[in-house]
């Protein structure tokens, strides 16, 4: 459905995006995730025709944007962060002059927007002046205006931007929906968004990709993803570092306990063939059988060099984790 090989977009001597690549395929909802800056917003508007890369090519169903940028925008339904609504206008009415615009046989209009509207939950304000209704109705209203004409693709930029807690739960879901029938670019900041809503994810950071892949995919192939936490009787703390060298574990914290007991947290790497096939390729995610491993790898450790243990618990790193990790090599390495 969108296929973005090396795209470069320069402001003057500012460089917004930097040789991205990354392709959607059909019914995906993708999330791109990064901080104020990193060139969402840029992307988006190359990808709806509105603005040209610099150097390299985004293809909308095999139409490049440069080429046919008018037919780019009729396969695609837009929601820009501000959305331009008309306050004197009731939802209809807006609608109504939405699909003129789409150069929607005059036949057809209605049942479009009734069916935008229905999609979007707006029958029931759908005489009220717009500048009557609250913002999760307006953002709602945003949405029918995107998806009015039915396009394939759906770009959003901070679509819950500015809502309340049950506006976002109520935004996300008809995204969710949204997303079993259309390719959807979700673009934001929130952390929980992209988990809620994405099925994929693209970390940006200063206008280069971070990070592109599952959560869980990314997560697989970042050293010392996995995190462990153990309570333990007989171990020496000062020695649990030299003993964590024995399975591949990095030591992040010790803290003794009362009657003897030491809590040590660390991050288990080198696993040999998590996450690879028969032939060491990755296979994008982590198995039961790995986990499986580790724990018994961890066990087998502790028995071997006398220690009991009394609690044991395995931390997933999170997106959050992930996402500042990514960021912060990036911004070092910058």
């Amino acid at each position: 459905m969108i296929e973005v090989r090396d795209l470069t977009k320069r402001y003057g001597p500012v460089e917004a995006v930097r040789g991205v690549s990354f392709t959607v395929g059909k019914d995906q909802v993708l999330g791109f995730l990064g901080p104020n800056g990193a060139g969402k917003t840029t992307i988006m508007k190359i990808l709806t025709g509105y603005h040209f890369p610099t150097e390299g090519t985004a293809l909308v169903e095999g139409i490049s944007v440069q080429e046919d940028p008018v037919g780019i925008k009729s396969r695609i339904g837009y929601l820009p962060e501000s959305v331009p609504l008309y306050g004197d206008l009731t939802p209809r009415e807006y609608l109504s002059f939405i699909a003129q615009a789409r150069l929607i046989p005059r036949g057809d209009r209605p049942e479009k927007i009734r069916s935008a509207m229905e999609a979007c939950g707006l029958l029931t304000v759908e005489h009220k002046r717009i500048e009557t209704l609250s913002k999760g109705y307006k953002q709602r209203l945003g949405l029918a205006q995107a998806i009015i004409h039915d396009p394939p693709i759906l770009i959003l930029d901070e679509p819950t931007s500015g809502l309340d807690p049950n506006q976002i739960i109520e935004i996300r879901s008809l995204i969710k929906e949204l997303g079993k029938r259309k390719t959807v670019i979700l673009s934001t900041h929130i952390l929980q968004e992209v988990e809620a809503v994405c099925s994929q994810v693209l970390i940006l950071n200063e206008g280069r990709i971070a990070a592109q892949g599952r959560p869980e995919e990314i997560a697989g192939t970042m050293k010392g993803s996995d995190t462990w936490e153990l309570t333990l009787r007989g171990a020496d703390p000062a020695a649990l570092a030299g003993e964590l060298d024995r399975i591949g574990g990095s030591l992040g914290s010790v803290e003794a306990g009362p009657g003897g007991t030491v809590t040590v947290s660390f991050f288990l790497q080198n696993r040999e063939g998590s996450g690879e096939n028969a032939g060491g390729e990755s296979t994008g995610g982590e198995s039961a059988d790995d986990l499986y491993a580790d724990g018994e790898r961890i066990f087998d450790w502790a028995v071997s060099r006398g220690f009991k243990i009394l609690r044991m618990n395995r931390k997933r790193l999170s997106l959050e984790d992930i996402f500042v990790k990514l960021t912060s090599e990036e911004g070092d390495r910058g």
